[in-house]
């Protein structure tokens, strides 16, 4: 689809949009084609139940006085802040494609209660993405498809310089729903650092580690996990350089286990496709460096991925083998379904010991139990940063992109003691989203750090405003906002 921005005039074909606000007070825009109607704009609405309120629609077929097919009007309610203004732009699409048009024009006033413009074409963009590849082309042709969505605004250079860069952290999205979508048979370690390679085009530095450089490195713990697969593991490491050398770089660490069959500790056969997407936290870390990068952040930043797959074979460890990591640490696996806090182990501190960072972020598809804790609507966070968790929380508010913050407490971290080895990879049946968080911490030493748990979000089986069914990208808006907001020069 292809978003356009112009100066502020009534279209002549397709579709045209116009606000209402609450109590069917028509915007200056929705006056204007009401006066080209005759009238029947107000007409319709006295004999409907809309009343401008956020979130309602009504469609309007144009009468004589119009060139345009029909008129779309929607509700503003009391007024729109960026997010809501994005909600709108995700809801018009959906509207959009039930009616079948494939042109449509949005005509957006300024003032108090108006949308931002900018804002309604990231949402619009984030609502129409698609992941339909392996479709075939008379599936797809039967798609609903919006070809144009035109935004009549004052200023239309101001709201399309400000939309290029918003449209950057949308083409991260996109990636990570990309990334998140892809079935396990095309996605795995080696073909997911391949994707990351092609970063490198927007300037972003990338190494791969592979098996052999991460066992001169004694990342035991990670390797352990993918040593069942006939795929080789793999370690992507991205650098993005915005700012001058001698700033500390701030870091991002992503599980990547590109399918999770819980290894000897075997998941159960239902839905267990859905574990191609645990290296959602790996495809945020990658979708988040391509938004940084595409947007000419001014920030040093690293993403590091481990990418793994765990499956059961006769090279699988077992429950009761002991693993020493890459910080010296032992650790008796007693479920090897557990695994994605082994990848991260090894990826954390081999962040925090090569790179010192001023704080790290990790994102892992970790537990059962934060879905449990949280259900599908916030992500949980996890850390040793008072100031880190504010700023994330804040950002997560800001994009809604949601987190709730769970406790960290030396007495869940007894929980992990081990007669035989430094710790357990599990802390019993209770409390199991906090336990792994008790783990990692053990791996960051005191370098800022949060830990992102995004089992709950990562997918979705349902549509929202911004977010179609399927991979969801959360996280990449969040972050991005916590970067602008915090940490650019």
């Amino acid at each position: 689809m292809k978003i356009n921005f112009v100066e502020l005039a009534p279209p002549k074909t397709g579709t045209v949009v116009v606000g209402v606000h609450e109590k069917s007070k028509l915007s200056a825009s929705a006056k204007l084609v009401d006066g080209l109607a005759n009238g029947t704009l107000r007409r319709a609405i006295r004999n409907s139940k809309f009343t401008g309120k956020s979130g309602e629609m009504l469609s309007v077929i144009a009468p004589a006085g119009l060139s345009v097919t029909r008129v779309i009007l929607t509700g503003f309610g009391k007024g729109f802040n960026e997010l809501e203004s994005q909600n709108l732009g995700g809801n018009l699409i959906a509207y959009l494609e039930q009616t079948g048009e494939e042109v449509a024009g949005v005509l957006v006033d300024e003032g108090v209660g108006s949308p931002s413009a900018s804002n309604i074409a990231l949402g619009a963009r984030l609502r129409s993405y698609r992941f339909d590849k392996y479709r075939s082309k008379e599936q797809k042709d039967k798609n609903p498809c919006l070809v144009a969505l035109t935004l009549h605004v004052k200023d239309a250079v101001k709201e399309r310089r400000s939309f290029t860069t918003l449209n950057k952290v949308a083409e991260g999205v996109a990636l990570t729903r990309d990334l998140v979508s892809e079935p396990p048979n095309v996605l795995f370690p080696k073909s997911f650092a391949a994707e990351v390679r092609k970063l490198s085009r927007l300037g972003i530095k990338v190494d791969v580690l592979g098996e052999r450089k991460m066992r001169e490195l004694r990342m035991r713990t990670l390797l352990a996990v993918g040593q069942g697969s006939q795929h080789e593991s793999q370690l992507a490491v991205m650098y993005w350089n915005g700012a001058p050398k001698s700033n500390a770089p701030i870091a991002f660490v992503g599980k990547g286990v590109c399918f999770d069959s819980g290894g000897l500790s075997l998941k159960p056969a239902g839905a267990m496709e859905k574990m191609k997407w645990d290296m959602g936290g790996a495809g945020v870390v990658t979708g988040l460096m391509k938004s940084l990068a595409g947007r000419k952040a001014k920030v040093n930043a690293v993403g590091v991925i481990g990418l793994v797959e765990n499956m059961p074979s006769g090279g699988a460890i077992r429950p009761g083998d002991i693993i020493k990591s890459m910080s010296g640490q032992t650790v008796e696996v007693l479920n090897t379904d557990a695994e994605g806090r082994l990848v991260l182990a090894d990826a954390l501190w081999y962040t925090q010991s090569r790179f010192k960072p001023k704080f790290m972020v990790d994102l892992a598809t970790l537990t059962g139990a934060m879905i449990a804790s949280l259900g599908h609507e916030f992500a949980g966070v996890f850390s040793n940063n008072d100031n880190l968790t504010d700023n994330l929380i804040a950002a997560g508010s800001a994009t809604g992109e949601r987190l709730w913050r769970l406790p960290l407490d030396k007495a869940y971290d007894k929980k992990l003691d081990c007669e035989i080895a430094d710790m357990k990879n599990i802390g019993g049946p209770d409390a199991g989203a906090i336990t792994a968080a008790q783990f990692l911490q053990r791996f960051v030493n005191d370098v800022p750090w949060a830990h992102l748990d995004i089992a709950g979000v990562t997918w979705s089986n349902k549509d929202a405003p911004t977010v179609p069914k399927g991979g969801t990208g959360f996280g990449v808006r969040l972050l991005d906002r916590l970067v602008r907001d915090n940490y650019e020069n």
